[in-house]
């Protein structure tokens, strides 16, 4: 990964925001930077240096995985020991150093606390969120991290359609799902595994459950895996037993709005663009007041990042950009429908990184 890189543009980003420097304290950000994946940490960075502050117990893994930049090994905390480090390396000027704090994930009790520790010579300040900016555009090692979390992810869907039969408990096939996963290698999951059958597929963010897969209905799965710190994200919904023709032809027309949404997808278009294409296929089949959430967001270190794929949204997408395109239907305790992939937006278009398997599948 290039931290130096990264740590340049960031620094070039202080002086029109007006900031002498920009603690960072959200740990997604801090990896991103510096390599650290530690559960505690605070990074200082400024025109001149980057610190890295944490406690006794990453002393070995941190100075491991910075490279480049000072450790701090503080008894206190990392926030009291960039305060004490500030102290005792004061500003030489008579200029108030402007610290940027990252107001998205800094909490008031932090920044009290925070500010009862620095030097007079620190003034705090909210900074723009400049970090989140830079992730949105994922750079080649990270493309490939991603694409490595997604197929490792598609190849669990196997045990999906192995495990879903009539009367099986949500939770145990989430449970076979989960286990797979690391035993291929996988970090973790990127969220809570979604199993959600029958009536409980209407809900978008159905957590698998102690509920029972019916023996007729829809099956919405929604899964992913955490891998080198990247994340993967995708759902297939099956259906158990002999499908209905009015549920081929739904699911028909949740994916016609994933393809037409797909088929937008290059530089230059904006987000807004892409959940108004898959809005409108739905529309035409009567089902759009039924599609509740946003068409996608984007993916990397974390399970949601900018931009976020929905109306309203000016995100210009660029090359490099990272995102979801997931349009589902819900009928409030009858039925759910979702279909989710990965996509890269690349100089000439867009690349879906999951497999595209996608055919009507019938399970049980």
């Amino acid at each position: 990964m290039d931290y130096k890189g990264r740590q340049r543009r960031l620094r070039e980003s202080l002086p029109p925001n007006r900031l002498d420097g920009l603690l960072v304290t959200h740990l997604p950000n801090i990896r991103y930077l510096c390599g650290f994946t530690g559960s505690a940490g605070a990074l200082l960075v400024s025109d001149a240096k980057s610190v890295l502050f944490t406690d006794g117990r990453y002393r070995t893994q941190a100075r491991a995985e910075v490279q480049g930049d000072k450790v701090v090994i503080g008894k206190k905390g990392p926030l009291a020991a960039c305060a004490e480090w500030l102290r005792a390396n004061k500003s030489r000027s008579r200029m108030r150093r402007r610290i940027g704090i990252e107001s998205e994930h800094f909490t008031v009790a932090e920044r009290s606390r925070l500010a009862a520790m620095v030097p007079r010579d620190s003034l705090l300040r909210p900074a723009p969120a400049l970090i989140e900016r830079s992730r949105t555009v994922k750079d080649a090692a990270e493309i490939e991290q991603i694409r490595s979390a997604v197929l490792l992810g598609a190849d669990l869907f196997d045990v999906i359609l192995k495990t879903t039969r009539p009367g099986v408990k949500e939770s145990e096939v989430a449970a076979e799902l989960e286990y797979a996963a690391r035993k291929a290698g996988a970090e973790g999951m990127s969220f809570p595994t979604i199993i959600a059958g029958g009536t409980r597929s209407s809900l978008p963010h159905g957590r698998a459950s102690e509920a029972t897969i019916p023996s007729r209905g829809f099956v919405v799965c929604d899964f992913g895996v955490i891998l080198h710190g990247y994340c993967s994200d995708r759902t297939r919904t099956v259906y158990v037993g002999a499908a209905t023709a009015e549920a081929r032809q739904i699911y028909d027309a949740v994916l016609a709005s994933q393809l037409e949404a797909i088929a937008v997808v290059r530089p230059g278009v904006k987000v807004e663009q892409v959940d108004r294409a898959a809005r409108k296929t739905l529309q035409k089949k009567g089902l759009a007041k039924y599609f509740t959430h946003s068409t996608g967001h984007g993916v990397g270190l974390e399970i949601h990042e900018a931009p976020r794929v929905a109306k309203g949204q000016q995100e210009i997408l660029q090359p490099g950009m990272v995102i979801t395109i997931e349009p589902g239907v819900y009928l409030s305790g009858q039925w759910g429908v979702r279909i989710e992939d990965i996509v890269i937006v690349t100089e000439q278009g867009c690349e879906v990184l999951s497999p595209t398997q996608k055919e009507f599948i019938e399970v049980g």
